[in-house]
């Protein structure tokens, strides 16, 4: 077991472990860390607590100091100069006919460097505008592409279930999506229905994913030969989360169809058949795209981290 904090750099930004060195923290309270990058301005979102080891990272960067006055005003300082840099760079993104969209300026608590986020199709020539804001501010200027969902979450809004964006209230990372998942939940394949505001696969698919993923492991596939107290039949169609099957039984009549709890059903031939759907068919090229355009995003992503 060790004894940690949790802090946090940007608001809704991820939550790092770090080693408190004796220091007694409260949740809110202000300190300086040290990184990679060197010094650095965060927020305590979790107090002193004891983990497991397994569960960090090592080895444990260090607190240095609960933040003070001037520490206060540095940080104050930092952001003049990101309100300031960031109207003065997309002046300059004007001036050399940049198709980029500037999102975010982060000036480092120590002055090493300031990093400007944006946007774009394709890659962007940004030699010259590097020129530019290093002859302005006089350090090392660095540029930073992002994904649209970074971009969605700066902006703020509202998603089509009518409450607030997860990634502006709640959610810190953003985890990889895929059409699989909506197929696996029984949601409409239309792309308009399956999209956030950021144009890429809504967040909440993986929510429940896991849960689907384990009760599917226990379900029969459609079109699978089962017994029930009735009879023999074929699996039809499936409530994956009530665990009920429906089932085609054949009688003197025709066919009949009726729900059984899945645990009273025995299988007695599994298949994997492939499922026609239509909808998926009809939007098989936006899919496609929504598919082709989250391995991007995923690929800027991992490189702006």
């Amino acid at each position: 077991m060790k004894n940690i904090i949790g802090i946090r750099f940007k608001k809704l930004g991820k939550i790092y472990f770090f080693n408190p060195k004796g220091l007694k923290v409260k949740k809110g309270d202000k300190v300086i860390v040290e990184t990679s990058q060197g010094e650095e301005y965060a927020e305590v979102l979790i107090p002193n607590r004891y983990v497991e080891d397994d569960k960090i990272v090592a080895p444990l960067k260090k607190i240095l100091r609960i933040a003070t006055n001037k520490d206060n005003k540095r940080h104050e300082e930092c952001k003049k100069i990101e309100k300031e840099a960031f109207k003065i760079c997309e002046e300059k993104i004007k001036e050399h006919k940049l198709n980029m969209v500037l999102t975010e300026v982060e000036c480092k608590f120590d002055n090493s460097k300031i990093l400007f986020y944006f946007t774009a199709d394709g890659r962007i020539d940004f030699r010259d505008l590097v020129r530019d804001l290093a002859a302005i501010y006089k350090t090392r200027i660095e540029l930073r592409q992002i994904g649209v969902r970074d971009e969605v979450k700066r902006i703020g809004g509202n998603g089509v279930c009518g409450r607030e964006l997860c990634c502006c209230t709640f959610l810190s990372d953003f985890e990889t999506v895929s059409i699989k998942m909506a197929k696996e939940q029984n949601i409409s394949l239309n792309p308009s229905k399956i999209s956030g505001n950021c144009g890429r696969l809504m967040c909440c698919l993986k929510y429940e994913n896991d849960v689907y993923e384990e009760k599917l492991q226990k379900l029969p596939n459609i079109g699978a030969i089962v017994k029930t107290e009735d009879g023999e039949g074929e699996v039809d169609s499936i409530e994956i989360l009530k665990e009920k099957i429906r089932v085609k039984l054949r009688n003197e009549e025709g066919y009949t169809y009726k729900k059984y709890d899945a645990k009273d059903v025995k299988i007695i031939k599994d298949v994997v058949r492939e499922q026609i759907n239509e909808e998926e068919l009809q939007n098989k090229k936006e899919l496609e795209e929504l598919e082709k355009l989250e391995q991007e995003d995923k690929k800027i992503s991992n490189k702006a981290n």
